[in-house]
């Protein structure tokens, strides 16, 4: 257990998310939190991701409603534009707050073993 600002008890790692425990997700949306929209070729480049994976991932986010998908081209190219939803960026500050809860309580307990000893 970890407590809350008041000091109430909540259970460990609550605000973990599902949609964000595969690390692809995770760095795709980690990457989207740092701007207002990416282009898709870019997010892939950055994401070390196929276009097949991040198409496969990005759909995933987008059913949960955590990322916008935007079509459109430049010129006569077409051209895929993601964007962090408002929801996504909370749902992923919780599930980051929630890592961090982890960490932690895990560096709490070595610590609390290490003046035990």
């Amino acid at each position: 257990m970890t407590a809350t600002a008041d000091d109430t008890p909540r259970p460990f790692a609550e605000g973990l998310r599902e949609v964000f425990q595969n690390t692809a997700r995770l760095r795709v949306s980690a990457f989207l939190s740092s701007c207002e929209e990416a282009a898709f070729q870019a997010v892939q480049e950055k994401c070390g991701l196929s276009k097949s994976a991040l198409s496969k991932q990005v759909s995933i986010l987008e059913k949960q409603g955590c990322v916008d998908v935007r079509k459109g081209y430049v010129g006569k190219y077409p051209r895929t534009w993601l964007a962090l939803t408002p929801e996504g960026r909370e749902a992923l500050a919780a599930h980051l707050a929630a890592l961090q809860d982890i960490a932690d309580t895990a560096a709490q307990h070595a610590t609390d073993v290490d003046t035990a000893s």
